[in-house]
């Protein structure tokens, strides 16, 4: 079992920066590839980012490459989003999640654990 915690939202205006934080426990949770998702209003979940805890590999979205980056901190057992040249788009809730598997997944299904999310509101 791995739990996950999303903090770091807020309201920003477009061109600002904001990092989000996803604290991990469990047990073997390093084994875990880490994933970052977002949900804006009326719309279906969707990938950001995602990336293996050594921090080694890391995938992204087409519309948030250059913009967002994934790291981890094994030793705090957090995994960040730093978004910078936010953009009203990049209004949603965003979820923290964890897959057992070794790829680095756009699919939701393939994350087992989640977080309850924290809301991230770009204005322009």
């Amino acid at each position: 079992q791995v739990q996950v915690v999303e903090s770091g939202g807020g309201l920003v205006q477009a061109g600002d920066s904001l990092r989000l934080s996803c604290g991990v426990s469990g047990r073997t949770f390093s084994r875990y590839t880490m994933g970052w998702f977002r949900q804006a209003p009326g719309k279906e979940r969707e990938f950001v980012a995602a990336a293996r805890w050594s921090g080694i590999s890391t995938y992204y979205a087409d519309s948030v490459k250059g913009r967002f980056t994934i790291s981890s901190d094994l030793a705090k057992n957090t995994v960040y989003l730093q978004m910078n040249s936010l953009k009203p788009e990049d209004t949603a809730v965003y979820y923290c999640a964890a897959s057992a598997s070794n790829l680095m997944s756009e699919v939701t299904s393939r994350y087992s654990y989640w977080g309850q999310g924290t809301r991230v509101t770009v204005s322009s």
